[in-house]
């Protein structure tokens, strides 16, 4: 039989409720919130966006064999020094209490971003991001970076956002940055599955090949600081400049 809401033990209900030892905070808290934030139901945006792969995929400069390839070329040479960078800087940001620092990372990155298109996606899933983890976990540091954004006093990338919302709910830096990577690779292969480039199976191979990558990105990117922020990955600049002039279009990028 359920209990009614009266017979919660007083220890779980301080838990949930926030009241408790640590503000609710427990051993699996920050694994619970990364696991939720790279949860691909989790409604930032993501699903969205195909990384470039779209724009490969027109002009038929990938296949299901290069597909890991173009993944390792994407993480360790553009999300890799561009956005988890980013994300583990405004994380140590945030977590200093130092919200000018965060905007300057923030606007350093979209600077990087040469497209109009993977502008435009960085900061619709970053305002997004920071609108629903202000709601869903009531820290004032989401809400206070949120609000700037809101005044156009930052711009709002997805992954300086993520940064913010990892550092103010406890989750670990490191961690915050391999499981926004994780999301980016589940992203990813998402939008290869609507390609038709592989199948629900190989799909959880490349994702699943993408682990000892994710692991060298998230140590380069710890190391990096701000002036070392940006991506080299000039053909995947190229193919989204091609998918926002394209006649039908999939992703948003």
């Amino acid at each position: 039989m359920y209990r009614n809401e009266g017979d919660t033990p007083p220890d779980i209900a301080a838990t949930v409720n926030g009241t408790g030892s640590g503000s609710g905070i427990t051993a699996l808290g920050p694994l619970l919130v990364s696991l939720q934030l790279t949860d691909s139901a989790f409604p930032s945006g993501f699903y969205t966006l195909s990384h470039s792969l779209e724009g490969f995929a027109q002009a038929g400069a990938v296949d299901p064999a290069s597909l890991p390839l173009l993944l390792e070329d994407l993480l360790l040479h553009g999300v890799g020094p561009a956005d988890a960078t980013a994300l583990a800087l405004a994380h140590r940001a945030t977590a200093s209490g130092d919200p000018a620092a965060v905007v300057r990372i923030d606007e350093h990155l979209l600077a990087t971003k040469l497209g109009r298109e993977m502008r435009q996606a960085a900061t619709r899933t970053g305002r997004q991001l920071l609108d629903l983890g202000r709601e869903v976990f009531g820290r004032p540091e989401i809400g206070d970076y949120f609000d700037r954004v809101v005044r156009r006093e930052a711009p709002g990338t997805q992954a300086v956002a993520a940064g913010v919302i990892h550092a103010a709910t406890g989750v670990p830096v490191r961690q915050a940055v391999a499981a926004d990577l994780f999301a980016f690779c589940v992203s990813f292969a998402g939008a290869a599955l609507r390609l038709r480039l592989t199948d629900h199976r190989t799909t959880q191979t490349l994702i699943r090949g993408a682990a000892p990558l994710i692991e060298r990105t998230v140590e380069a990117a710890l190391r990096r600081e701000l002036d070392d922020v940006g991506a080299t990955v000039f053909a995947s600049d190229i193919m989204s400049g091609r998918h926002e002039r394209a006649e039908a279009r999939l992703f948003a990028s």
